[in-house]
């Protein structure tokens, strides 16, 4: 099937769909989904960053709600099979946030005319980018972003030593681990359906990288010099995305509030996007 057209199922009626890939350097080069309304609108455009080795397919609720009346930027980053990089090329927190820069700058996006929407590992690259981004969003929207990328001791010595040719057995624990210590699937099955198929389908290879990145690195510092209106989203039955540190995130940032959406589905949903609007409206209504 074109991938345009798949991609249209997950956007409002009448929405054009330009599927590229964007060169980054001379050997990096992501998919960039730029999806623009039938009826062109004044409602802010949105660079809308997902998590680690989240799909499209993930976001189909959200996307047909947001394309009604927004133009939308969706970044597939470097650990997704969609980019072009050097095999051995890093995956850690900065090296994404710079690539949204470049992107943002590639885009032209207008000072205060933008939305950055992120999701876990999406959010918090937006929100390091967000130190050195030359052109300034009206507002971040952060879904579950992390402050750390919690890994227990004896999960690291897995991820340095067992060999990639093993994933398969190494899936199996991964999704017993997220159903019995990270996950509720009792109060949200849809979420651990989503991660067990992520699972399934992602670069085991990328995914050992990007780990072996993330482990080491905390946002906690640059927080207080992010003086843009934030909204935290998170969900009480999402452990894995830990509601607690999401809880101190919020007041850390200047400007930033915090919004409980009870389950990962909800987060993902056209309600998250409904969020949105009120808080973009609080926005210009000079309340935040």
């Amino acid at each position: 099937m074109d991938k345009t057209f798949a991609i249209e199922q997950y956007c409002a009626p009448g929405c054009q769909v330009l599927d590229e890939i964007v060169s980054i350097s001379a050997t990096i080069s992501l998919r960039v989904l730029t999806i623009t309304p039938l009826v062109p609108t004044q409602q802010p455009e949105i660079f809308f960053v997902p998590g680690w080795i989240s799909r499209v397919t993930s976001w189909k609720h959200a996307l047909l709600e947001m394309t009604k009346d927004h133009k939308v930027y969706y970044v597939e980053t470097r650990d997704k099979l969609s980019a072009v990089i050097p095999r051995k090329d890093e995956l850690s927190v900065e090296v994404i946030a710079s690539d949204l820069m470049f992107l943002t700058n590639h885009f032209k996006l207008n000072e205060s005319n933008y939305i950055m929407l992120g999701s876990s590992l999406g959010g918090t690259a937006i929100l390091h980018a967000c130190q050195y981004l030359g052109s300034k969003p009206l507002a971040l929207v952060l879904i579950g972003p992390n402050a750390v990328f919690r890994v227990p001791w004896w999960g690291k010595t897995m991820i340095h030593l067992f060999p990639l040719r093993l994933y398969t057995l190494m899936k199996i624990f991964l999704k017993w681990y997220l159903r019995t210590f990270r996950l509720d699937p009792e109060a949200d099955a849809d979420q651990y359906e989503k991660y067990c198929q992520n699972l399934d389908d992602t670069d085991p290879y990328r995914l050992k990288r990007a780990a072996l990145s993330l482990v080491k690195y905390e946002i906690w510092d640059i927080l207080p010099d992010i003086n843009i209106p934030t909204l935290i989203i998170g969900a009480a039955t999402d452990h894995l995305h830990e509601p607690g540190n999401l809880a101190k995130m919020t007041p850390l940032l200047p400007r930033g509030i915090y919004l409980d959406m009870e389950t990962n589905t909800h987060t993902h949903s056209g309600d998250m996007v409904a969020e949105m609007r009120k808080f973009v409206d609080r926005i210009k209504n000079e309340e935040i």
